[in-house]
């Protein structure tokens, strides 16, 4: 066997090494966050009056990454920007396992659509979001 048989045979076993491994990546999952049901919860889109009180459940989990930051956002009207109404940065067992969080808060006094977004982020920056628009009347 010649020096150019093994060259070429340690050249075509580098490639199959090299991308048989690529199926290994890291998926990224992200973390689980869900809006809780139940009497009294706000989940899902409404039409709501001025002033109403809300109460909304949320419960998040680990998938891959300890979670980070959990944060709840408003968009009036349509907007594109937010407006935060709850900004909170997890650690211990909230950050390792992860949470259960009632939020209370009250709608505008003036008609019109506001969507709440919730967001979970973990440490490696994966985001998950759940979220409701109420229509003010």
């Amino acid at each position: 066997m010649s020096f150019k048989f093994f060259t070429m045979l340690f050249v075509a076993l580098s490639v199959v090494a090299f991308y048989s491994c690529k199926g290994d990546e890291d998926k990224k999952l992200p973390p689980i966050i869900e809006l809780e049901s139940g009497a009294g919860l706000t989940n899902a889109d409404a039409t709501v009056a001025k002033g109403d009180s809300i109460h909304a459940g949320v419960h998040a989990e680990r998938t891959e990454d300890e979670l980070n930051t959990f944060d709840v956002s408003v968009f009036y009207d349509g907007a594109t920007t937010s407006t935060s109404i709850h900004d909170e940065a997890l650690s211990g067992s909230e950050s390792d396992d992860g949470f259960d969080r009632d939020i209370d808060f009250a709608v505008r006094n003036q008609a019109g659509s506001e969507k709440y977004v919730f967001t979970v982020t973990d440490k490696d920056g994966n985001i998950s979001t759940a979220s409701f628009t109420l229509t003010v009347q």
